[in-house]
């Protein structure tokens, strides 16, 4: 094992939220480690604390996959009050912006395109069990 290398992951936590400042400091050297000092070992523990992501509680946390054809795409849909920051660092380019406002319109139209075809096909199967006919027979 090379010096920069890091641990195996044979004592990582099995979940990535129960990684703490600590775990990611015992990944790194022993003798790189050893040469912080007191108060460069707290202030990096400060940082990576600050850094890690903290989950907050969601409404609605949806995920799953879809197999289309020889690919498999992961889709997750988070609904909850939203605690990020107001600014952001980087700013989407305009073609970009408009890239993904097309995409999400395509999005909505497909959505309400699904739901309008499962409506369909339950008032259908309603009629079928009901035996009604919006036709008439002919005799």
């Amino acid at each position: 094992m090379t010096k920069n290398a890091p641990k195996p992951a044979d004592d990582a936590p099995t979940h990535y939220r129960e990684r703490t400042p600590e775990y990611y400091l015992e990944r790194l050297d022993p003798a790189l480690r050893s040469s912080f000092t007191a108060p460069q070992l707290e202030a990096v523990k400060q940082l990576l604390g600050e850094s890690i992501p903290k989950p907050a509680a969601k409404l609605v946390d949806l995920r799953f996959w879809v197999g289309l054809l020889a690919y498999r795409f992961y889709v997750v849909l988070f609904i909850g009050k939203d605690y990020r920051r107001r600014e952001r660092d980087e700013v989407a380019e305009p073609l970009a912006r408009k890239g993904n406002a097309m995409i999400a319109l395509l999005l909505l139209i497909g959505l309400n395109f699904l739901v309008s075809v499962l409506v369909l096909l339950i008032a259908f199967a309603i009629k079928y069990a009901v035996g009604y006919s919006l036709l008439p027979h002919p005799r």
